[in-house]
């Protein structure tokens, strides 16, 4: 669903935040994508998403190239990033319904999705309110609405469980084993390493922007939890 072949990115040609990276996402993967602050996570995203240009390599989304195919790889695929930009001047139904619009949705299909999500997440007595009033938290929901309702075969998550609460984070995560179940891939960075061991499928670690461990979850930590791998790796 996601193959990246040898990323490299930098900044100012010189020094690299991401070098030579490959990585490939199937579907039905829970991706956990670990490292420091600065290792290089979210240039991986941002240019897995289109969001970036990148110096070298190639980057497939459901076979289209994000380079050469921009509109039919996001087609596929949604980006939510860890402080995600809302238009604030609109309410959040008309803000979920914009997008619906984007995705082409009828009036039956977006009506369902926004109310099952809506519910899922306990905010549909609050959809009226404008964005602007809304907490951290309830951004980060209608942004993960917003995302749901277009039923991406790939979503691109960064720090998705910053600002929710215990009962959203928990929502979050069944609804990503429900879309991988139903064939669809997940790809997040977090820094919540318990919830990567528990939740993933497959992992990967990210030092300096390069790529030091990938693979299914019980290879990469091996005997150990994956906050004692990590940490040994990346010391």
């Amino acid at each position: 669903m996601l193959t990246i072949n040898h990323l490299s990115k930098s900044y100012n040609k010189k020094v690299f935040a991401v070098k030579d990276l490959s990585l490939h996402v199937e579907a039905g993967d829970i991706f956990g994508f670990i490292g420091q602050n600065g290792a290089g996570k979210t240039t991986t995203l941002r240019c897995a998403a289109g969001i970036l240009d990148f110096d070298e390599g190639e980057i497939l989304v459901d076979g289209h190239s994000i380079a050469r195919a921009p509109l039919a790889a996001k087609r596929v695929m949604r980006y939510i990033p860890d402080n995600p930009d809302l238009y604030e001047h609109l309410t959040g139904i008309k803000h979920l319904n914009f997008f619906a619009d984007i995705y082409g949705l009828d009036a039956e299909t977006r009506t369902e999705r926004i109310r099952r999500y809506a519910d899922a997440f306990e905010i549909t007595d609050r959809l009226g309110d404008p964005i602007a009033a809304m907490s951290h938290g309830m951004k980060q929901k209608i942004a993960l609405i917003g995302a749901l309702i277009g039923a991406p075969k790939l979503l691109l998550l960064d720090e998705p469980f910053v600002g929710l609460d215990p009962k959203a984070t928990f929502t979050v995560k069944n609804i990503m084993k429900e879309m991988t179940q139903d064939g669809a891939a997940i790809l997040f960075s977090t820094h919540i390493l318990e919830v990567a061991q528990k939740l993933c499928s497959k992992v990967a670690i990210i030092k300096d922007g390069k790529l030091i461990a990938a693979g299914a979850m019980d290879e990469v930590r091996g005997d150990s939890s994956l906050e004692t791998t990590f940490l040994e790796l990346t010391e």
